[in-house]
């Protein structure tokens, strides 16, 4: 796919913030580029827009919201945002389809909704979840920090009679859990590479809880629940600076119809609803969501999944305060989770995911070791074998294994070309699936000296209802479609009228039948017929718009 850039390593912000700001001074009739919040640290949330601005401005378009590094550590995530952008702009007026989608469609992108999470996570050997603000720190434990200075923060394996790991007898580089009539040999704990920070209690050795514990993903107002059920969860929803600039972004262009938030990792697409079965939803949004799953199902490879039926193990404690949840049961917006990359997958031991029942450890430490005998193979600067360090309070230990944030976290940067090719795909499929307004036929009659009769017929050319989903409905949110006629002289019909929803093609009726043939049982009501008469002389032109917030506008004009 041809880009501008290149897409073989992780970009810092510097880079990102350059090459975004590239775009928008080199084309300027097709994007624009805003900050719509500025982080502790001082960077900018980057929002992109891209549109082909000669057809109209991007609020007069149907829209679609790609992000990424709701997570720090996730930086794929934005990766692939910053890709898919730089493919619409870089292909513009050179292929056909991505020029007819940027005539007609209004794209988002806020690729780093983290800025310093995603830097601290790029730059330092550290991992962390949302940001690198201390949220509700405990003394104690083994604390992660690269010991060895070699940039990254392995395994530690500490010998002890106590321990619950050994040796796998076929290869000591692989670990194994002890057999409960394991009495005799060496032993080892094993826990991520640092220091011991003192901590009151017993002497049993623990892992630290991380100082930077906030979940970005946590904290949107649908289904927030506090600390004490959600870890990171914050204060309250929106407490983060971030969180309440995106849904402050998602509430301020009402033009936004589907959105991809994109996560690491797994190879799944998620979709909502989050915090109830699918069935209490409308069918007619899940099978909306499963089919436009599909397309990126045959693009990435991955498996769609409801989140709350097939995601989720525990469905009395799940979490929530997610943002695509809120999009979906919230704003009612066709929303997706894409967790990126499939190591599980490429090692051959992927998961269950729709298994009620939890994994066996001896499936995990089966996919743990697959992988690292992947990586070894696949990613070897990757992976460093065992060796001894003295530690200042342990004494003898071995550091070891793999570099968790390029190769389970992220792909190793040698595949990352190939995941942002095959999301941008997706994406600019998914993309094509919003509502589309259209007048579809248009004509004057004349019935008598200065008086003429205007037939129009309105219509929904796209995949989705002009309101998105039936929850929009439910809600009392979705716009109707409005329906103007710039004759001043209206005799019968209304110069201005709403005509409510029009459903899309995915509202069609049809199926396969194996006594008989494919058949359409009932269109979808797709279309509305709409009659005026009006006085205004011969040679007059009049023009009836169609406009709603989510469908774009259409417009035609008559000559009298």
């Amino acid at each position: 796919m041809e880009t501008t850039f290149s897409y073989d390593h992780y970009w810092q912000y510097g880079k990102l913030k350059s090459s975004f700001e590239f775009f928008a001074e080199k084309y300027p009739d097709l994007c624009s580029l805003e900050s719509i919040c500025v982080s502790e640290e001082g960077r900018d949330v980057l929002a992109l827009t891209i549109t082909n601005m000669k057809t109209g401005a991007p609020f007069s378009k149907p829209a679609f919201h790609i992000d990424g590094n709701h997570h720090a550590g996730e930086v794929t995530g934005s990766m692939t945002a910053i890709h898919a952008a730089d493919y619409l702009i870089t292909n513009y007026g050179k292929d056909d389809t991505v020029t007819k989608l940027l005539d007609h469609t209004t794209v988002y992108v806020i690729p780093r909704v983290s800025p310093d999470g995603a830097e601290t996570y790029l730059t330092t050997p550290y991992t962390l979840r949302s940001v690198n603000r201390v949220h509700d720190p405990k003394e104690g434990g083994v604390k992660e920090e690269d010991l060895d200075g070699d940039g990254v923060i392995r395994m530690m394996r500490i010998p002890t009679q106590y321990g619950a790991w050994k040796k796998d007898p076929k290869d000591p580089e692989r670990m194994v859990m002890r057999d409960p009539g394991d009495d005799d040999g060496e032993f080892y704990d094993i826990y991520p590479e640092g220091v011991l920070e003192p901590f009151d209690g017993d002497e049993n050795l623990k892992r630290k809880k991380p100082d930077w514990a906030l979940d970005f993903n946590r904290n949107y107002p649908y289904g927030w629940f506090p600390e004490h059920r959600q870890e990171g969860a914050g204060k309250y929803p929106l407490s983060n600076p971030e969180n309440k600039a995106m849904a402050d972004w998602i509430i301020a262009h009402p033009n936004i119809f589907g959105v991809s938030t994109n996560h690491t990792s797994g190879g799944i697409i998620l979709y909502p609803p989050g915090t109830r079965k699918p069935e209490m939803v409308s069918s007619d949004d899940i099978n909306a969501f499963v089919q436009i799953a599909k397309m990126g199902e045959e693009e990435l490879g991955y498996e769609p999944l409801n989140i709350f039926d097939s995601f989720i193990q525990d469905q009395a404690n799940y979490d929530s305060g997610a943002f695509d949840d809120w999009c979906y049961q919230a704003q009612g917006l066709v929303a997706y989770t894409v967790e990126l990359w499939d190591l599980a997958k490429r090692v051959g031991v992927p998961p269950v995911w729709n298994a009620r029942k939890k994994e066996d450890a001896s499936e995990s430490i089966k996919r743990f070791n697959a992988a690292m005998d992947w990586v070894k193979e696949n990613a070897p600067e990757y992976y460093s074998p065992w060796k001894e360090f003295d530690h200042p309070v342990f004494g003898k230990v071995e550091l070891g294994g793999f570099n968790y944030k390029f190769t389970h976290q992220n792909p190793p940067q040698k595949f990352l070309t190939e995941v942002c090719e095959q999301m941008t795909r997706f994406m600019v499929r998914f993309a094509k699936s919003g509502p589309r307004l259209a007048v579809d036929s248009l004509k004057a009659e004349k019935v008598s000296d200065g008086v003429y009769k205007i037939t129009a017929v309105i219509g929904n050319t796209g995949y989705l209802p002009t309101n998105v989903t039936d929850e929009a409905v439910k809600m009392g949110i979705a716009k109707p479609v409005e329906v103007c006629i710039s004759c001043d002289d209206v005799v019968s019909g209304k110069q201005k009228q709403e005509i409510g929803n029009l459903q899309g093609y995915s509202r069609t009726r049809t199926g396969v039948f194996f006594y008989g043939n494919i058949s359409t049982g009932a269109n979808a009501l797709q279309k509305k017929k709409l009659e005026w008469i009006v006085k205004a002389e011969a040679g007059t032109e009049v023009t009836v718009t169609a406009c709603q917030e989510r469908s774009g506008s259409a417009s035609a004009s008559v000559v009298l």
